[in-house]
């Protein structure tokens, strides 16, 4: 159940419009990482968890607080909207709307479509998407997902923070910048307790047993690339952090399998194919004349 209040979690007034901005804001509302994205992530994964407790209680507690985000952004991206310029100035591109939302850089539906509002987008338009979403029911591999979900926000947020010099964006910007930092701790350190309890551990899912698994290449490096010095790094020698073997390392790929001979579709399926012998033909042909009968 929900219940809505009509307050937001921090301040969201912009000193001045800037429809420009509004649509970079529009990134971190309806994009791939943004507060949409989470929010419906960290939803669905605790309406579907399997055991209650504090690992659900975690995560619809943050849900909320995202969905709060949503709204924060919104209001924002409304209020920068609002009497806003269509973009440029010059009379002879401003006396035709459009052209002077497209040359100024603002999204044209927000005037159109929405009447000077947010909407569930990116900043090139694209409708947010449920696909972004992850929940897989195992919690470690959810809760990484979500730690690298508010690693990738934050990212972005940081890089908005610098293309504006508004006090009131940027008051707003490094709220969720901080809150961005709590979650990604919470989202680690709810996935080293899982693993502290035995409830999950490396590799996911735990609960396959490694030994149906090729186990001849489970800890070794095969290396793809002509850059050799990755062999350098920890991830190509010593103990594995799943604590369950070592690293080793190969400089190159050995020969690989011939790959099989082409398949060859019956005629039905209209694909150019090898031309067929003539007992290949008639047997065709007889195939034909069956299956249209």
């Amino acid at each position: 159940m929900y219940f809505h209040r009509q307050e937001l979690q921090h301040k969201a007034t912009p000193d001045k419009p800037d429809a420009v901005y509004a649509r970079k804001l529009q990134e971190v509302l309806g994009g791939q990482y943004g507060e949409i994205t989470v929010a419906m992530q960290y939803s669905f994964q605790a309406w579907n968890m399997h055991i209650p407790g504090k690992y659900r209680d975690l995560v619809f507690g943050i849900a909320a607080e995202e969905m709060g985000h949503v709204e924060m952004l919104a209001v924002m991206i409304a209020q920068l909207l609002e009497k806003s310029p269509l973009g440029i100035t010059d009379d002879a591109v401003q006396s035709d709307p459009t052209v002077a939302a497209v040359i100024g850089g603002t999204d044209i539906q927000h005037g159109i479509v929405t009447g000077a509002g947010a909407r569930p987008v990116d900043s090139m338009g694209n409708p947010w998407q449920g696909s972004y979403i992850t929940g897989s029911g195992n919690l470690l591999a959810d809760f990484t997902a979500n730690a690298n979900a508010e690693m990738q926000g934050r990212v972005q947020v940081a890089r908005l923070y610098h293309m504006t010099d508004d006090h009131g964006v940027r008051d707003l910007l490094q709220f969720l910048l901080a809150r961005d930092t709590m979650h990604q701790n919470q989202w680690m350190a709810a996935a080293a307790e899982l693993r502290e309890e035995g409830l999950e551990e490396w590799p996911v899912p735990s609960n396959f047993p490694q030994r149906k698994e090729d186990t001849d290449v489970s800890y070794e490096y095969i290396n793809f690339s002509d850059g050799a010095q990755a062999s350098e790094g920890s991830w190509a020698k010593g103990p594995t952090p799943d604590g369950k073997g070592e690293f080793s390392y190969r400089a190159e790929p050995e020969g690989g399998v011939p790959m099989p001979p082409a398949t060859q579709p019956d005629a039905r399926w209209y694909g150019t194919t090898a031309k067929p012998n003539t007992m290949e033909k008639i047997a065709g042909e007889v195939q034909d004349k069956l299956h249209m009968e």
